[in-house]
């Protein structure tokens, strides 16, 4: 009997031992009540529940002592990665990582978003394209300040990146350019990037009330002309040679996105576009998350780089709406007002949420006002000049 106990005795101590809660430290603990934040977050008030839920579960699966999910150093070096360890010796995360390292993930998130996306209000309205371009100003200049502030160029690159109000441009920069020895992580970046796109409808409203005047948001625009078929079907086609011979960095991301929209305008490939939009996006969506949020590991959030991408990343995105706003005060004066300044603001790639807020703020100066269709032009434009802005920045840092 005496041995039976031991042995009960000793089995308990070995599973003691070698349990995770044997390994938990005040780190892990830590980051497991932020991934609970986020997941509220998510569930709760909704803020991009869609991959922000994927995200803090990969979070919460990576910080559980001896899981052997996510093992970061196996891509400690961005430059030279050995596929075949991680496929032989890498845990769950780590395979579903290899998607998102090897750029697969985010250019398949742009082919289901292009399959969703009308460009016929830029189509109708060319000059959105400036209004677009002059938004992603907060993306450059953020970079130069993240750099002065002592982040490596890649870092501050991957952080800039986030004025861009896209996160699957986000994740697409900062996987391919941030390795382990990095002070921040893509969970990072993608956590920044998500939250500051939800967060658009309390942002934004603010910046632009206090950089337009009443009289401004009060103008009201000329109705879009029509957009015929074979323009929706040329565009696409045009874009993607255009952008792939400028800027090579960009093709991936430029290139999908336009494929995605070709398919929906085409008119014959309604399997493929409905898979896009629903089974393939909604697969992708769960990997991306989940895999992103594995690298939210302590070392990366609990430190004060992290504190400073929080606060560059709205820096980003406030100057990018500035930008944008700045911008349409000056068509609007080339043009004799007729055009109202507050559509500038939906330059930023949130979309549809941004060209909302602009309807919105312009409604309550007007509820009459329509402004909805103007600001699509600029707000789909920015999904096109963040893609492109993310190909300079990988063209710029090696």
């Amino acid at each position: 009997m005496g041995e039976v106990l031991q042995i009960f005795a000793d089995t308990l101590k070995d599973l003691a031992v070698t349990s995770g809660f044997a390994s938990l430290n005040w780190q892990s603990c830590v980051m497991i009540l932020i991934s609970f934040v986020f997941m509220y977050l998510a569930i709760a008030k909704k803020f991009e529940p869609l991959l922000l839920l994927p995200i803090a579960f990969g979070m919460l699966l990576t910080n559980l002592p001896l899981t052997a999910m996510y093992t970061p150093d196996l891509y400690a070096d961005p430059t030279n990665i050995d596929f075949g360890k991680i496929l032989h010796e890498g845990g769950l995360l780590d395979i579903l990582y290899l998607g998102v390292k090897l750029q697969i993930f985010p250019p398949l998130i742009f082919l289901g978003i292009g399959t969703m996306t009308d460009f016929a209000p830029l189509i109708s309205n060319p000059k959105s394209f400036l209004l677009g371009a002059a938004a992603q100003a907060g993306i450059f200049i953020t970079f130069i300040g993240a750099a002065m502030l002592g982040f490596s160029e890649a870092e501050a690159a991957s952080i800039a990146i986030i004025g861009g109000a896209d996160g699957p441009t986000a994740i697409f920069v900062s996987s391919k350019l941030l390795g382990g020895d990095a002070t921040i992580s893509t969970g990072t970046i993608a956590l920044a990037a998500y939250t500051y796109m939800a967060l658009v409808p309390i942002i934004q409203p603010p910046i632009m009330k206090a950089l337009t005047t009443k009289k401004e948001r009060l103008i009201v625009m000329e109705t879009l002309r029509p957009v015929g078929q074979t323009e929706k079907i040329i565009f696409p086609i045009a874009v993607t040679i255009i952008i792939a011979l400028l800027i090579p960095s960009a093709a991936p991301l430029v290139g999908m996105l336009m494929l995605g929209n070709l398919l929906k305008e085409s008119g014959v490939c309604d399997r493929l576009v409905k898979t896009a939009q629903n089974e393939l996006m909604n697969i992708i969506t769960i990997f991306l998350g989940v895999s992103v949020g594995a690298t939210t590991t302590a070392d990366k959030i609990i430190t004060p780089e992290f504190a400073k991408v929080i606060v560059l990343g709205v820096i980003a995105f406030s100057i990018g709406t500035a930008a944008g706003l700045l911008f349409g005060k000056i068509m609007c004066k080339v043009t004799g007002g007729k055009v109202n300044p507050l559509i500038g603001s939906a330059g930023v790639s949130a979309v549809p949420m941004a060209a909302r807020v602009s309807q919105k703020v312009g409604a309550q100066e007007n509820p009459t006002n329509f402004l909805l269709m103007h600001a699509m032009g600029p707000n789909v434009a920015g999904v096109i000049g963040s893609a492109v802005a993310a190909g300079v920045l990988l063209s710029i840092v090696k």
